[in-house]
């Protein structure tokens, strides 16, 4: 499987990701017309070539017409997506970025994402840079997307709807929380709201450069002269040297013996929300006899501190244990797969170089009650057809 690395050299935004595909090999002119197909007029692409500290690169600014000033909303986004004629992927990590940067700048402005008015982050040049980056990664056949740490500005302010804000900017920041940055001294926005968006809404991690087998290399650049630091965005395509891939995740673990039992499942569900990867609950002998459960959690050290206090919040415990552990895992990604039983979400996970699909387990039951078929029917029929067309 492809997988695309974005090594932020000097941040990351929409426009320099536009920039680094194209570099890449992403051709220009089935991009401009995929663009087409968007339900949004009075923008052009300009490409240029240019050269940062010596280092070719590709310059793209997407030039709206004057009369592109009205504010949208998540739905109204979304809309647009969904009734163009682009590819189911290119409109699921559209929206699954969007959405992304929808909860970020609620959780700023203390609102819903529904209620957030999309205004520089909204506008058409925006909806470009989203839109054309996932087109430009399907165009590279790239199924899987990594990151270097995001570098971002620590000095400044930026000017913005609600006036002078400060670098890194509040949606930035709140987009990329939990996710490695690197704070650097540059006096400029390095990362914008609608880059950090783009990764958060499409990398899988941090990963090591060397990991990577490097089939095209790709560079965009920004807008200002940033020296002695090139302004630039680089992009790797290729493959990982070896199918699995490893991490470093914390284990949160704490023994309970005082608790209402049919108080764990939704003790389990606020964990997960608050950032957990996976939690699990197994039977143990305690002290004195007593019966109890060990309660488990998974978690990226960057979380803990917010699994820790909904393990406080939402269970009896007076108290935690940590420990490191490494996980090996398998590629693995989420997509939307047509069915005789309708869309249905799906796990795809590749495996001696061959992709595998498992239906989701709340899929499966929801079609089970809307569709009058058993569960086990369900995922038994799914199984069979996922397996033939996989």
């Amino acid at each position: 499987m492809k997988v695309a690395y974005f090594d932020t050299i000097a941040g990351i935004s929409g426009d320099m990701c536009l920039g680094a595909l194209l570099s890449a090999g992403a051709d220009l002119n089935t991009l401009r017309a995929q663009l087409s197909k968007l339900s949004v007029g009075g923008f052009e692409l300009d490409v240029s070539h240019v050269e940062r500290n010596g280092i070719a690169a590709t310059k793209v600014d997407v030039v709206v017409s004057e009369t592109q000033h009205h504010h949208r909303h998540l739905a109204d986004i979304t809309d647009i997506i969904r009734h163009s004629e682009l590819s189911q992927g290119v409109q699921e990590r559209s929206i699954r970025i969007f959405t992304e940067l929808a909860a970020a700048e609620a959780r700023v402005h203390r609102t819903t994402p529904d209620h957030v008015h999309f205004h520089e982050v909204g506008a058409v040049d925006a909806i470009v840079d989203i839109v054309g980056t996932c087109l430009g990664l399907e165009q590279l056949g790239v199924g899987r997307v990594f990151s270097s740490p995001v570098k971002v500005g620590r000095q400044g302010f930026v000017s913005a709807e609600h006036g002078q804000l400060p670098v890194p900017s509040p949606a930035t920041v709140e987009l990329l929380r939990g996710y490695p940055l690197v704070l650097t001294e540059i006096n400029a926005e390095l990362t914008t709201p609608t880059g950090a968006a783009l990764i958060k809404g499409l990398s899988d991690g941090v990963l090591s450069s060397e990991r990577l087998v490097t089939k095209a290399i790709g560079y965009g650049s920004g807008s200002r002269d940033l020296s002695p630091t090139p302004n630039l965005l680089r992009v790797m395509i290729g493959e990982l040297a070896g199918e699995e891939t490893s991490d470093e995740v914390l284990v949160i673990e704490t023994n309970i013996d005082d608790m209402i039992p049919e108080i764990l499942p939704h003790a389990i569900g606020q964990l997960l929300r608050a950032g957990a990867l996976d939690v699990f609950v197994v039977p143990v002998a305690m002290k004195k006899g007593r019966t109890g459960n060990l309660l488990s959690v998974l978690v990226d050290p960057a979380r803990k501190d917010d699994v820790i206090a909904a393990l406080f919040r939402e269970t009896t415990t007076i108290g935690v244990r940590m420990h490191t552990v490494q996980r090996r895992k398998l590629p693995r990604t989420e997509r939307l797969v047509s069915t005789s039983l309708g869309e249905v979400r799906v796990k795809a996970i590749v495996r001696d170089g061959k992709e595998f699909m498992q239906p989701e387990f709340d899929e499966c039951r929801r079609l089970a009650q809307s569709s009058g078929i058993t569960l086990l029917e369900v995922y038994l029929r799914l199984q069979r057809e996922l397996n033939r067309t996989s």
